[in-house]
């Protein structure tokens, strides 16, 4: 391994702790980790030391870096440089600057939202183009948060005039009936996830003011009976635990100029042992109508801390020994 290595000056002056996500140290060792190499950096400059291949490696990775860094228009985040360095690892980089050339616009002081895989690509591109989609799969793989994300944008940009997200609270009946306070009270905890959503895309004052308004409504799934939802983006979340009857209701709310996205993990059904999920019906139903798309997500998807998946993977080594 050379000891001088070589001295690679990075584009355009742009700054290290930008591209590195303010943890210089810890990332360049990811980088050493992952790409088999020794690195220094220095200001503007990163002295990379291994073999001539592994030294054009690494300034291939920093130019990658770079290119992500420009289509974001701002400072990485943590997991920006995580998925970068990743797909670069994979030799899937090429496909990553699809992902970052598709990022969602929100609120005005908010970062895009950025999709995190394949999986997550197709399912924008399904909202772009269709008036109804489910998303389907495990818990953790964006789901809620990206329709959340395509529906913040459209009402921003003017494409509808309002959103609407909904979900079914299966407890909020005579087991929650004995709970003090309203029933915005009871139910708040089955909303707070879409909260939680809504406050990462735009400010707390401005998403106050909007639901204060009622542009933006948050409800539980009982209060869409009956009536006609048009120039609305709506989101039924949770929708495993639907009755057929309730994703037939849902469903049927769809007025002019709307579009809806219902997601959901079958998995995580909490009906009745004699009843039938809503969305499984609605799936094997609705999957021959052109007009609706279905996005399918796997574990593959779930977007984990680094951390995250190094715990995952002890565990599991664990299970086997």
């Amino acid at each position: 391994m050379s000891e001088d290595g070589e001295k690679y000056y990075l584009e355009d002056g742009v700054p290290l702790n930008d591209l590195l996500a303010g943890h210089i140290t810890r990332n360049l060792k990811q980088i050493e980790e992952h790409l088999k190499l020794k690195l220094v950096a220095r200001d503007y400059m990163i002295l990379i030391s291994g073999s001539f291949a592994q030294i054009e490696y690494g300034k291939k990775f920093f130019r990658e870096l770079t290119a992500i860094y420009h289509l974001c228009g701002c400072r990485l985040e943590q997991n920006d440089f995580e998925q970068t360095l990743k797909a670069f690892r994979d030799r899937t980089d090429g496909s990553l600057r699809e992902l970052f050339n598709e990022r969602i616009q929100v609120g005005r002081r908010k970062r895009d939202i950025v999709p995190r895989s394949r999986n997550q690509l197709n399912y924008i591109r399904l909202i772009r183009e269709k008036d109804i989609v489910f998303g389907i799969g495990a818990a953790g793989t964006g789901k809620t948060y990206l329709a959340m994300a395509m529906a913040v944008s459209e009402l921003l940009k003017g494409n509808v005039n309002r959103i609407i997200l909904t979900r079914p609270a299966k407890e909020a009946g005579e087991n929650l009936g004995f709970l003090p306070g309203t029933l915005e009270d009871k139910i708040m905890p089955y909303l707070r996830p879409l909260y939680d959503a809504l406050y990462d895309m735009i400010d707390f004052e401005e998403a106050s003011q909007l639901m204060s308004k009622n542009i933006i409504e948050v409800a539980p799934l009982a209060f869409m009976r009956g009536r006609t939802l048009n120039n609305a983006f709506v989101i039924l979340d949770e929708a495993q635990n639907t009755t057929e009857e309730q994703m037939l209701m849902f469903l049927t709310r769809l007025g002019f100029d709307s579009q809806c996205v219902i997601t959901g993990d079958p998995s995580q059904n909490d009906l009745n042992k004699n009843e039938k999920s809503g969305l499984v019906h609605a799936a094997q139903t609705l999957q021959e109508i052109t007009e609706i798309g279905f996005c399918r997500f796997s574990t593959a998807d779930v977007v984990r801390h680094a951390l995250v998946e190094k715990i995952i993977k002890a565990y599991e080594s664990e299970k086997r020994v």
